[in-house]
């Protein structure tokens, strides 16, 4: 089987790479922190000490790493997983990251025969953990049919985009819709609150008409038990609206509502919540 170097084993990652090593694949782990990548090791993982040294010995390198400072570093740093692999190595970013970098990744791999796809997840910790992962893949489709085993073993709706940096402007369109739906979702519990309302008696209500989303079945019933550890990271909802702003700019186009979504995540930021997870931003609501 192809050997695969997985790199960034956290909240996610952790769960990605355990169900490859369940499919048998054999893999090698690295993560900043290595504490985070015992329960790996434990399972037959092999720990290396550096991306490099985890891509040199593999088939296929996975990332999902927190920014896209990490991942340009990683792939394009010195003694970078493109310096690494072999040719006819493929890499897959699964990091939520900026759609012009993965573009400039996959210039420098073709030139040095190596295969990249830009792959970013949805499903937070609870997708991750089940295996049920949508990924959204951009790159060379002949890279894509060879990467779609692995990615099975990660997901359930893996959706070819299109070219390289596909992948990351389709997570774009899901973090704009995310963002919008978590403000809404906010002023639908302080308008509850309002009124006098039960707010879990309530969510029996809309979760399961017109108004469901994921988000409202999922995020806030933790935040009603105060319950604000991590699935996806406020810091890093924080980045992926930045560079989604960013690239809307780039297009000339206009997006309110997201810039909104932004401002008021930021001061979850400035409030030490960086690390909670975005269900946090209820309490903005909750609390008023």
């Amino acid at each position: 089987m192809q050997k695969i170097a997985f790199i960034g084993t956290g909240v996610m990652g952790a769960s990605m790479a355990g169900h490859l090593l369940d499919k048998g694949y054999p893999v090698s782990v690295y993560n900043r922190t290595r504490s985070k990548a015992d329960g790996l090791v434990g399972a037959g993982a092999v720990w290396k000490d550096s991306p490099y040294e985890a891509a040199e010995e593999a088939d296929v390198v996975v990332t999902i790493l927190g920014y896209p400072s990490d991942v340009e570093s990683v792939y394009l740093g010195e003694r970078g997983i493109l310096s690494a692999l072999r040719p006819g190595g493929l890499a897959i970013d699964m990091t939520t990251s900026s759609p012009s970098l993965a573009r400039s990744i996959e210039e420098v791999a073709s030139r040095r025969g190596i295969g990249v796809l830009d792959a970013p997840v949805s499903g937070g910790d609870l997708g991750a953990r089940e295996a049920r992962l949508s990924i959204m893949v951009g790159g060379a489709r002949v890279d894509f049919e060879r990467a779609l085993p692995l990615l099975e073993a990660m997901g359930k709706n893996i959706v070819y985009q299109g070219e390289a940096g596909a992948g990351q402007h389709t997570k774009m369109c899901n973090q704009i819709a995310i963002a919008g739906g978590m403000v809404a979702i906010g002023e639908s519990l302080a308008y509850a609150q309002k009124a006098g309302l039960d707010a879990e008696t309530v969510l029996q209500s809309i979760a399961a008409g017109a108004a469901g989303s994921w988000s409202m079945s999922n995020l806030v019933p933790r935040a009603l038990k105060g319950d604000y550890a991590p699935g996806f990271y406020v810091k890093h909802f924080v980045k992926d609206m930045k560079i989604a702003l960013e690239s809307a700019e780039e297009m000339q186009l206009e997006l309110p509502g997201l810039a909104m979504a932004k401002r008021l995540y930021e001061q979850l930021v400035a409030s030490g919540s960086g690390d909670e997870g975005t269900q946090a931003l209820f309490r903005l609501f909750l609390e008023r």
